[in-house]
């Protein structure tokens, strides 16, 4: 669990570097689409998803967002609009972000 001065951090990170961005449409979430965000978050850490206005038709934003969050065991690091930011750590990458994140303290 990430405390509030490692989200803050991640919010400045996501808004400073280009970050992934995944578009989640119609189909909404299905175990590809679940496959596709794991590999990413694998490589990346952390990443973007957006909900086009079709997938926001069948199911409410924060039914999608809670789906998303139980199915991958992610934080959710900030919610604008119909885009979260998502992070998973992953100390195996050279460059982990988790690594930056340790060095801040309550």
């Amino acid at each position: 669990m990430l405390n509030r001065k490692q989200k803050d951090f991640l919010k400045k990170y996501s808004q400073q570097h280009e970050i992934l961005k995944f578009n989640i449409g119609k189909d909404t979430i299905d175990q590809n689409v679940l496959s596709t965000l794991r590999n990413a978050l694998t490589k990346h850490e952390i990443i973007k998803i957006s909900f086009l206005k079709s997938a926001l038709d069948n199911k409410d934003k924060q039914e999608l967002i809670l789906d998303i969050v139980s199915a991958l065991n992610v934080e959710l690091i900030n919610s604008v609009g119909n885009v979260i930011t998502v992070f998973k750590a992953n100390t195996k990458l050279k460059n982990s972000i988790k690594l930056e994140l340790d060095k801040i303290q309550n």
